[in-house]
């Protein structure tokens, strides 16, 4: 199988990549792993929508990109992440008091599914060797 492809994927179906290497105990791992911390971060109220010029407006440039930065590793999470885009996870990026809890946990999502794509990844290589 094609690396891109594999890698493409992984991110989208969380633990996918390990589902194509027929490796399913690794994937149900990183599935539910992602899964859970995603849907723990949306309980929290953690921001999945874009920061808007509005909202970023008055930070320092550093700010501003840390919190670009951070719905970038958000959206690693892959299909979690388009799902909870399309059915409307959150208002705003600053919804409720415990928001910085939920958008650390959708970001561990993001971090967790990159994680299992390089593992697979990783495994994958050294399996070609």
């Amino acid at each position: 199988m094609n690396r891109v492809a594999l890698a493409a994927f992984g991110w989208f179906v969380p633990g996918g990549a390990y589902l194509l290497m027929r490796r399913y105990v690794q994937f149900a791992g990183f599935a539910f792993v992602v899964l859970a911390t995603f849907l723990a971060g949306l309980a929290l109220h953690g921001g999945v929508v874009k920061p808007q010029p509005a909202e970023l407006s008055g930070l320092d440039s550093f700010t501003a990109l840390v919190f670009r930065a951070g719905w970038f590793a958000k959206a690693l999470a892959g299909a979690p992440f388009l799902a909870a885009r399309l059915f409307g996870g959150s208002g705003s990026l600053i919804a409720s008091r415990l928001h910085e809890y939920g958008s650390t946990l959708l970001m561990m999502a993001g971090v967790f599914n990159i994680l299992g794509v390089s593992s697979a990844l990783d495994i994958r290589k050294e399996q070609t060797r």
